[in-house]
């Protein structure tokens, strides 16, 4: 079947008011048939062009009204180019209700965004991140069951997208708002919205407490709500939501204890991000019962007391199991997969289709006490291990060398004394191992790569040997920054040059280990469309 004349036409006048650098369009010329054309797929029942592609194609210049010709098109993707800062056309909205997949992300679009309130396909996607759209955010049609709307420059309240209407269900899957300006209390009228899978909510400016409604999503798998100014407890409406796998509440204000309940309740957790509050008292031994848990992250809070010895039961984390590299949710229509920045070895990296291989334990900056248990060695999935800035005394696990994945250990800032152990020298993958600010004293084990780590990772102890002086009688740095302990008390410019330098190079470890990354949609044929869904939420 050929394509429609009319069509071609149309198709070329889309052409030719558009830029192309790259000739991706280079086909599209008035001869041969338009549905064999890069980009363009049509019906193979009556020739109609039904889909136009063209993703990273490079394209700029502008939208040419041409398209509304091609009246029985339901895709529409052109994502990912360099169109100049300019407005979207309203016939482009307007035609946009005959879509079920329209995505314009990674562009330089602006300006407000309409109300989307007649999409007549039952299963339509809108993909609009990454622009610089400004304004409210718009009322969607309840036939929409997945839109991303994050990083751009939307602001205000989101009550009335919420609330309105709330005896009218909607079928939304996926919902992304993170990356925004939007402000204003998190509204409690979720009872409208059964069907919600992923909520990412992170880096607006969101205020007041986690609504209680928000317990009535049952079928919640993900929720993002980091890098705002949530106060609070985490309400306990969310023991409901026992499908979820992923909370992100890190960098926000919230109080009180840790929830037994998740640990109970929320058994099929992966990730678990409650870093940079203000909770305090214990970890809750029931997280010990998270087998699943892969991320988990309470840095920079005020919790006490000693670590759980029955963190051997995070069976993931005891598993160096890479069956399957992914982590995903399941929608009515197909699967997105989860995407999260993570901090490691001082710098902030991107895991998304690796993310299922990730599996981190930061308890950093709090006020923990006691001994490291022993039991934290048959977590040998572990790649990153963080307890530094806490009250920790004893010595390093004997056993530690077992942990045969860790790249990143960082035990500074506590009261640890001893030896380092031997079995430290089997971590083939470490490339980063600092020790700095305790109290253990003796020769540094011989491994390819403790020497060649920064002599900074082990300051403030009394240790000898390579990175550090071959002789125990050549003197020891002191805890106190700048003073030599070897009968002076001279300032060592040198010294304090390296502990700056340090600091400066792992500054985003203490800031924050576990971000959200905010993102558009990549799509895959969805059910009669897609096989699959891809969410990437940006950065948790």
């Amino acid at each position: 079947m050929t394509c429609i004349q009319s069509e071609r036409q149309a198709l070329l006048s889309f052409k030719q008011d558009l830029k192309d650098p790259s000739d991706r369009l280079a086909a599209w010329t008035n001869n041969g048939d338009c549905c064999k054309w890069e980009g363009i797929f049509c019906s193979s029942v009556n020739g109609h062009v039904m889909e136009l592609h063209l993703r990273s194609s490079k394209l700029g210049g502008k939208l040419n009204p041409s398209l509304l010709e091609l009246n029985h098109l339901s895709y529409l993707d052109i994502s990912d180019n360099d169109f100049p800062e300019t407005q979207i056309p309203t016939w482009l909205w307007n035609f946009s209700s005959n879509l079920y997949y329209l995505n314009i992300s990674y562009n330089h679009f602006q300006g407000q965004i309409p109300d989307l309130v007649t999409m007549i396909h039952p299963s339509a996607v809108i993909d609009l991140s990454s622009n610089n759209f400004n304004g409210p955010l718009p009322l969607i049609s309840s036939n929409v069951i997945a839109i991303d709307l994050s990083m751009n420059f939307l602001s205000g309240s989101i009550s009335h997208f919420v609330c309105h209407k709330v005896n009218e269900p909607m079928k939304l899957g996926i919902l992304n708002l993170g990356h925004n300006l939007l402000s204003g209390e998190i509204p409690d009228c979720w009872e409208k919205w059964p069907r919600l899978v992923g909520i990412k909510f992170c880096e607006n400016n969101f205020s007041g407490k986690i609504p209680s409604s928000i317990g009535s999503l049952t079928s919640l798998q993900s929720l993002h709500m980091g890098k705002n100014s949530v106060v609070g407890e985490i309400s306990s409406s969310l023991k409901n939501c026992n499908e979820l796998l992923t909370v992100d509440f890190g960098l926000n204000q919230l109080y009180g204890a840790i929830p037994q309940w998740i640990g109970e309740s929320l058994s099929k957790l992966t990730i678990l991000s409650l870093h940079t509050n203000r909770f305090n008292r214990t970890i809750p031994k029931e997280l010990c019962g998270l087998l699943s848990l892969q991320i988990l992250d309470l840095s920079h809070n005020s919790l006490s007391s000693g670590i759980p010895s029955c963190i051997s039961n995070l069976s993931a984390m005891a598993s160096r199991d890479i069956s399957d590299n992914k982590i995903f949710y399941k929608t009515s229509k197909g699967s997105f997969f989860e995407d999260i920045l993570l901090v490691m070895k001082g710098r902030v990296v991107d895991y998304s289709t690796t993310l299922k291989l990730v599996k981190t334990m930061d308890l950093s900056d709090n006020s923990l006490s006691g001994e490291i248990p022993e039991e934290v060695t048959s977590l040998v999935g572990l790649q990153s291990l963080n307890f530094s800035h806490n009250l920790l005394v004893g010595s390093i696990p004997d056993n530690i060398g077992a942990m045969r994945s860790l790249e990143c250990v960082d035990l500074s800032t506590n009261e640890l004394s001893g030896e380092i152990p031997p079995s430290v020298s089997h971590l083939s993958f470490l490339s980063l191992l600092n020790l700095s600010y305790n109290k253990i004293a003796g020769k540094i084990p011989t491994s390819t790569q403790l020497q060649s780590l920064s002599a900074s990772n082990f300051l403030g102890n009394e240790l000898f040997g390579p990175p550090l002086s071959e002789s125990p009688k050549g003197g020891r740095f002191s805890s106190s920054v700048g003073k030599q302990v070897h009968d002076q008390h001279e300032v060592d410019w040198l010294f304090i040059s390296i502990v700056l330098g340090f600091c400066l190079g792992f500054l985003g470890v203490f800031v924050s280990s576990l971000f959200c990354k905010s993102g558009g949609f990549e799509y895959y044929q969805y059910v009669e469309y897609y096989q699959y869904l891809k969410l990437y939420i940006k950065k948790f």
